[in-house]
C-alpha cells in the first residue's frame, strides 16, 4: 500500500502534466488551495523542530533528510497560501476572523521561523534564514493583530468551551519561534546586534505572558466545563508544545548571554523561569496520553489522519530539542538521557503522521479524478 500510494504521488502526477493535463492538475491543486486547513504548516513546525534534533544529537543524515521534506513542504504550503489568497480571499479572510479557525495561521509564522532555524542549524545558510526571520515579523505583525482585534471587537461571540481549544497557544508558539530564530542570528548580525537580542528576549517574555493567559482558560475549560472525548483533538498537545518551544526560546538566550548584558544580569531569572516552563511541559506529558487513551481506547473513537494531528506531533519533537538544549543551558548533562527516548517517539509519531498525510493525498487524488 506505502509503495503504490508513493508510486501514485511521484509518478501519476508528473505524467498528468506530461500528457497535457494540466486543467485538471490546476483543478485539484485550486480546490485544495479553496480548503487549505489554516494550520498545516504544522507540517513544517514537526519537520523542522525534529529535524534539528536529529541534528543536536549527531543523527544528521536523518535532519537533512528532513530539511529535504520541509523544503518540499513549505514552499507547496505557500503555493497553496497564495492561490487562496488569490482566488479565496473571502474564504481566508472568514477563517482567520474565527475563534476556531483562526489561530491556525499562528502556525505560518511558527513555520516560517522554525524552518529558518532549521536551516541555519543544519546548513550554516544565514542569508536565507535571515530572510525568513523578517518574513516570521512581517507574519506576526499582520496575523496576531488581525486575529486578536477582530475576536475582540466580534458583536456574537460562542463560549468558551466552543471557542477556545489547544489552536489558541500557537499564538505563543509563534511568539517564541520568533525569538529563537533571532537569537541564532544574533551572532551574525554587526549592525544593531544589541537591539536584535533585545528583541529576542521581548518576543520570549511576550510569549510567555501569551501562554499564561491561554492556558488558564483552556485549564479551566479541562476541570471545570464538560468536555466530550470527541473535543479532546490533537491541538490540545499544545499545552505541552507551547512550554517545550519556551523551554527552547530561553535555553537558547541563555546559551548567548554572553552577547548582551542584560542577559547576563538576568540570568539567573532565565534558568529558572526556563526550568519552570520544561517542568510544565513535562507534567503534560503523561496527562495527555492518559487523555488520548480516554478518548481512543476507552470510548474508541477512530484514531485517522487528519491535518490537526500535527498538532500533536510538533510538541513531542519541540520536548526533545528543548530538553537537550536545556541540559547544556543548565550544565546538566543527565537532562540529555531523557531526548534520546523522546527522539524515537517524536520520530515514530512523525513518520505515522507522515504515511497518514500520503495515504490520505493518494485517496484524495483518486477520488477527484474520478469525480472529474
Amino acid at each position: 500500500m506505502v509503495y503504490q500510494m508513493l508510486s501514485d504521488l511521484l509518478y501519476k502526477v508528473p505524467i498528468l502534466i506530461i500528457r497535457g493535463n494540466r486543467g485538471e492538475l490546476m483543478g485539484y491543486f485550486k480546490f485544495k488551495a479553496q480548503t487549505l486547513f489554516p494550520a498545516y504548516f504544522a507540517i513544517v513546525m514537526t519537520s523542522g523542530a525534529l529535524s534539528i534534533g536529529t541534528y543536536l544529537l549527531g543523527m544528521v543524515v536523518i535532519a537533512k533528510i528532513l530539511l529535504v521534506v520541509n523544503i518540499v513542504a513549505y514552499v507547496t504550503l505557500w503555493l497553496l497560501t497564495f492561490t487562496r489568497i488569490t482566488f479565496y480571499f473571502p474564504d481566508l479572510l472568514t477563517d482567520i476572523t474565527s475563534h476556531e479557525k483562526g489561530p491556525g495561521f499562528f502556525t505560518l509564522i511558527a513555520g516560517t521561523c522554525v524552518f529558518g532555524s532549521q536551516i541555519i542549524t543544519v546548513t550554516g545558510n544565514v542569508p536565507i534564514a535571515l530572510g525568513l526571520w523578517i518574513l516570521g515579523i512581517i507574519l506576526w505583525i499582520i496575523i496576531m493583530y488581525t486575529f486578536f482585534t477582530s475576536v475582540t471587537i466580534r458583536a456574537i461571540k460562542p463560549n468558551l468551551a466552543e471557542g477556545i481549544n489547544g489552536a489558541w497557544l500557537i499564538a505563543a508558539v509563534a511568539t517564541q519561534s520568533l525569538s529563537i530564530l533571532g537569537t541564532l542570528l544574533s551572532p551574525y548580525i554587526v549592525i544593531g546586534h544589541d537591539i536584535v537580542l533585545f528583541f529576542t528576549l521581548c518576543m520570549y517574555f511576550l510569549g510567555c505572558m501569551l501562554y499564561l493567559n491561554i492556558i488558564t482558560l483552556i485549564f479551566y475549560r479541562f476541570t471545570f466545563l464538560k468536555l466530550e472525548f470527541s473535543a479532546l483533538t490533537p491541538p490540545y498537545w499544545i499545552n505541552m508544545g507551547a512550554v517545550a518551544i519556551t523551554t527552547l526560546a530561553g535555553s537558547t538566550l541563555i546559551l548567548h548571554a554572553e552577547q548582551l548584558s542584560l542577559l547576563i544580569e538576568i540570568t539567573p531569572f532565565l534558568k529558572g523561569f526556563t526550568l519552570f516552563f520544561w517542568i510544565t511541559g513535562t507534567w503534560w506529558i503523561p496527562l495527555l496520553f492518559i487523555l488520548m487513551i480516554w478518548r481512543h481506547v476507552v470510548h474508541r473513537f477512530p484514531l485517522t489522519y487528519e491535518p490537526q494531528l500535527w498538532a500533536m506531533a510538533f510538541p513531542l519533537a519541540m520536548y526533545t530539542t528543548g530538553t537537550f538544549q536545556l541540559s547544556k543551558a543548565l550544565q546538566l548533562p543527565f537532562l540529555s538521557v531523557i531526548t534520546y527516548v523522546m527522539v524515537c517517539i517524536a520520530g515514530l509519531v512523525w513518520l505515522l503522521t507522515f504515511l497518514g498525510l500520503l495515504h490520505h493525498l493518494y485517496r484524495d487524488i483518486k477520488k477527484y479524478r474520478l469525480s472529474h
